[in-house]
C-alpha cells in the first residue's frame, strides 16, 4: 500500500480557471518525492491540498492509516515572541531540558536554546524550523521551497542537514522546488508539473540517488541528459508543439 495516493480532478478558486486537473500520483512509504514545475502551475496549491488546508476540491487524498503529517514552509514561520526552546514546545511539549539540548547540538544550535527567531539569522532559523518538523516524528514530510533566499553556502548545509534528519527515520517526503539540480541532488523520484491547470508530465526516477551537491559532476550530468532528451520539460512540455500529458504513477 502506498504511503501517500494523490487522485486531483479539479482544483480551482472561486469558481475560477483550473489550477490543477487531472493531477494523479503516488508515493511510497519512506519515499522523498520532489515536485518542480513552472512558476505559477500550482506547485504550492497541491501541497495545500495533500496537508489538507485546501480542501475546496474535486478527487481523493489518500495518506496511511493514522499518517502524522509535518510542513516546513517557504518561511521559517516561528513565533517571534517565542525562544527558540518556546518554539519548539509548541509542537512537542513533552520534551525534557536534556533532550532538548541534545536535538538542538545535532542541528549546531547548543547555544541558542534562549535565543528569540530575530536574534538568530536565516540560515539558523531554517535549522530550527527542519528540527521542529522531525521532532514530532512525522510519517509525511511537505516541504515547500524551503531554502530559497538563501546564500549557496547555508543552503547546502541545510540541504544536508535535511538528509541526516531524513536518513534517520525516513519519513516520506513530497518537497517543492523550482530547482531542478535541487530536485536531482535529493529526490528518489522527480514530478514535472505543466503550466495550469497543471498535470504531471512526466514521472522521472532518479539513477543516481544522493549523488553530492548541487554542482556535483553527477547532478550536472543528470540534469544535461534529462533536458537533452526533454528540452521544453521546464517549462512544462514534453516537446515544443506536445500538449501535456499525464505520466504520473
Amino acid at each position: 500500500m502506498s504511503a501517500l495516493s494523490v487522485r486531483i480532478q479539479n482544483k480551482s478558486f472561486n469558481a475560477g480557471p483550473s489550477v490543477l486537473r487531472d493531477l494523479h500520483f503516488s508515493v511510497e512509504a519512506g519515499e522523498f518525492v520532489a515536485i518542480v514545475g513552472p512558476s505559477g502551475a500550482g506547485k504550492t496549491t497541491l501541497l495545500k491540498v495533500i496537508s489538507g488546508l485546501e480542501r475546496d476540491f474535486s478527487g481523493v487524498v489518500d495518506a496511511a492509516p493514522a499518517v502524522r503529517t509535518a510542513l516546513v514552509f517557504q518561511e521559517p514561520r516561528l513565533m517571534p515572541w517565542l525562544t527558540v526552546t518556546r518554539n519548539l514546545r509548541l509542537v512537542a511539549p513533552a520534551l525534557t531540558e536534556a533532550q532538548l539540548k541534545a536535538l538542538l547540538a545535532s542541528v549546531s544550535l547548543h547555544d541558542c536554546a534562549e535565543r528569540f527567531p530575530g536574534q538568530l539569522s536565516g540560515g539558523m532559523q531554517r535549522r530550527v524550523a527542519l528540527l521542529r518538523a522531525f521532532i514530532v516524528e512525522p510519517d509525511l514530510l511537505l516541504m515547500d521551497e524551503p531554502f530559497q533566499s538563501l546564500d549557496v553556502p547555508t543552503a547546502q548545509q541545510l540541504r544536508t542537514l535535511l538528509m541526516d534528519l531524513w536518513q534517520q527515520s525516513r519519513p516520506t517526503v513530497v518537497f517543492v522546488t523550482h530547482s531542478l539540480p535541487e530536485a536531482l541532488a535529493l529526490a528518489d523520484r522527480v514530478l514535472f508539473l505543466s503550466m495550469g491547470p497543471s498535470r504531471i508530465v512526466l514521472d522521472y526516477e532518479v539513477p543516481t540517488r544522493r549523488s553530492g551537491g548541487l554542482a556535483s559532476a553527477a547532478v550536472l550530468a543528470l540534469q544535461q541528459a534529462l533536458l537533452d532528451e526533454h528540452p521544453y520539460l521546464l517549462e512544462g512540455r514534453l516537446g515544443r508543439s506536445d500538449p501535456p500529458v499525464a505520466m504520473g504513477h
